[in-house]
């Protein structure tokens, strides 16, 4: 309005030290290109073009029928759900949890990520971040007034966080690592020994690993993905979390888990308690119907993902890229040249041929060298995405 001043509101020092978020600005540029007639691919977000299974869809459809599905669920959730993701964990894993105290329901997995760290970190407290990574990691740590130390993930270690290396100093004040393997952005997995020291390290050290694991479905050429949970003496330092988003074409439905010692899940509730009143119970009795035919209702998805890739990858080849094979998630982490930065690499990508990736960077400085691909579109406009990126960077 004239003649009024306008107060600036004063914003925390917690919001200035978040990074811009990877996915901030593309919509933007992407629209603008679309509203000038481009033909634009979008291989950015890890959002795949499948639909949800149809046991979801009529699970849902016959949910939100009850009254009852829409009265608060609160932190309890559906029981049904509880119980359904503890069946699936017997089933898949081997391990057994109390599905009350043990196991608690989220709003997708990115919540109780973030909400972990306002549970278990006080100001000056350590979090290992792994570069390039989910930027929630460094986000929850920052919003719970923790310190992140980012730790870069590269080929030298096969793209793994290895505890050994850091500092002293920093260890003395660590309380909460992050892993993610089958790990997004680089589809690196981990080994059944990497995670059989890592326990054994946190143990001595009493640091808790929050262990993200929302893409152990996807996995190809034979390659099994385990919980950590499977390592012995997990339990006394692992939260580990999963999410039906990924594995069963669900992003938008936002339902997840979270799987631990049952103080851990515990605290993570009380924080809970004051930020949501739980998922809707429709959703949730959805999930309970997918999570009781997980390893049937995967397999479709897996397959097709699986194809993608395999006709990707050989063109990216043709067209002056070298990526490895990866045997998990639905990423393509591809290298690039030495001395060319993956934002500038993105942007002519975007701008000059119409193809929208994640740079490396935008994982954090770790990421750098790199560009990731998601195998979220049909194949036909894969292999075209492939050879309009083989474009860019020929004229490079």
């Amino acid at each position: 309005m004239r003649g009024v001043g306008v107060r600036v509101t004063k914003l925390s020092t917690r919001l200035s030290a978040l990074h811009t978020y990877p996915m901030a600005e593309i919509p933007a540029i992407k629209r603008r290109l679309l509203q000038q007639g481009a033909d634009v691919i979008d291989v950015g977000a890890g959002d795949a073009d499948f639909p949800p299974p149809q046991v979801a869809v009529e699970a849902l459809n016959n949910a939100v029928k009850d009254p009852a599905m829409s009265r608060y669920g609160f932190q309890l959730g559906l029981p049904a759900f509880r119980q359904a993701a503890a069946a699936y964990l017997q089933r898949r894993f081997r391990v057994t949890v109390d599905p009350f105290t043990e196991l608690h329901p989220l709003l997708g997995s990115k919540e109780g990520i973030a909400h972990l760290a306002m549970a278990v970190l006080d100001r000056g407290d350590v979090a290992l971040v792994p570069e390039p990574g989910y930027a929630v990691y460094h986000g929850g740590t920052v919003l719970a007034d923790g310190e992140p130390y980012c730790y870069a993930l590269t080929p030298r270690s096969d793209f793994l966080l290895e505890m050994e290396e850091i500092p002293r100093d920093v260890l003395q004040r660590t309380r909460l690592v992050y892993l993610n393997y089958p790990n997004n952005p680089t589809a690196a997995v981990a080994p059944l020994d990497y995670l059989v020291r890592t326990v054994e390290f946190c143990r001595r050290h009493d640091i808790l690993i929050a262990y993200d694991n929302p893409y152990c479905e996807i996995t190809f050429d034979g390659y099994v993905a385990p919980s950590i949970f499977e390592v012995e003496g997990a339990r006394e330092v692992a939260i580990e979390f999963h999410s039906i988003s990924k594995s069963f074409c669900m992003t938008g439905w936002r339902l997840g888990w979270a799987v631990g010692r049952a103080d851990v899940i515990a605290a993570l509730a009380r924080v809970k308690n004051y930020v949501d009143t739980g998922a809707f119970l429709a959703v949730q009795a959805a999930g309970a119907a997918v999570l009781e035919k997980a390893e049937e209702l995967v397999r479709p998805y897996v397959a097709q993902f699986r194809e993608r890739r395999d006709a990707m990858l050989p063109v990216l080849r043709g067209n002056g890229f070298e990526p490895d094979t990866p045997r998990a998630t639905m990423y393509l982490w591809v290298p690039l040249p030495e001395g060319l930065p993956s934002a500038a690499f993105q942007k002519r990508a975007l701008e000059d041929v119409g193809v929208v990736t994640l740079p490396g960077s935008a994982f954090g400085a770790g990421g750098e060298g790199f560009f990731r691909i998601a195998l979220t579109t049909a194949t036909p406009r894969l292999v075209e995405a492939a050879e309009r990126l083989g474009k860019v960077l020929a004229a490079v």
